[in-house]
């Protein structure tokens, strides 16, 4: 997406408030007249906690890999997640533009970046908490809005981080207050992945945190997850879409069982792929 568009987007931006303040339910079964009697898809734009890995990457995962397994076979989930990319450069790469191509009336866009925006020292992906982060995150409300789709923003899953005392630590600084700001104004459905995974980090403790993110004898990763993380931070994805009612029970499925970490797989690595750092 060029600039001059977003720029387009962001100040042509009528925020169709009256739309916004109908259930999600309501809006998607009334997307193209009867979107229940087709396949939905649910787009994921994000950065490497939810992107597809490859199998050099393993054990590494991204929730996104895990979220099918929530959800019925009447719901695709198409993930667009990269690795090492911010709203900003998401934006410039042109990756909205796919998605916005593919998206039917229906669908769910769900937009979930932070990570990468915080980098200050890196202009190609920096973007402030509340400027231009809060323009994008618009950006992505309008294109889903342009295609009769429903968008939906989640907040940072956050990092493994634990004081001496045992005590979790946040890591987002202001993006997630940011992004909920921005659901608020949009009267976009919020999933707060956030706090949700802040509360769980700090239930497990510091120890047992350990597995479930990308710890191996070589690497002690507290960003990224292996699958039983992953695993978990889907289901949490998922209860939240149900619980904003982007989803209807008859959408979701096995919110509350255990999913084997053997049912993660990772694909073979494409040819000429240089997989970015998030």
């Amino acid at each position: 997406m060029t600039v001059g568009r977003r720029e387009a987007v962001v100040a042509g931006a009528g925020l169709a408030l009256a739309l916004a303040a109908r259930p999600a339910a309501a809006r998607t079964e009334d997307s193209a007249g009867s979107s229940s009697r087709r396949p939905r898809t649910l787009f994921v734009a994000g950065d490497s906690t939810a992107a597809r890995k490859y199998a050099d990457a393993a054990p590494e995962t991204g929730w996104g890999m895990a979220l099918p397994f929530f959800l019925h076979r009447g719901i695709t989930v198409a993930n667009h997640a990269v690795n090492g990319r911010s709203t900003k450069s998401f934006l410039d790469e042109g990756r909205l533009d796919a998605i916005t191509a593919a998206l039917r009336p229906g669908d769910v866009l769900l937009v979930q970046f932070g990570h990468n925006d915080s980098k200050s020292t890196d202009p190609a992906r920096y973007a402030a908490p509340w400027g231009a982060y809060q323009d994008n995150l618009r950006v992505f409300v309008e294109a889903a809005r342009s295609r009769g789709a429903l968008p939906v923003i989640a907040t940072s899953v956050e990092r493994r981080r634990f004081d001496a005392a045992g005590t979790a630590q946040r890591s987002l600084g202001d993006y997630p207050a940011a992004a909920r700001a921005v659901a608020a104004a949009t009267g976009v459905p919020l999933l707060d992945i956030e706090a949700l995974s802040f509360a769980l980090w700090q239930r497990l403790g510091p120890e047992a945190t350990k597995t479930y993110f990308n710890w191996t004898a070589t690497e002690q990763d507290n960003t990224h997850f292996n699958p039983p993380g992953a695993i978990e931070v889907a289901r949490l994805v998922a209860r939240e879409l149900l619980r904003t009612r982007v989803l209807a029970p008859r959408d979701t499925r096995r919110l509350d069982a255990c999913i084997p970490a053997e049912w993660i797989t990772w694909a073979p690595v494409p040819p000429s792929t240089a997989p970015s750092a998030s």
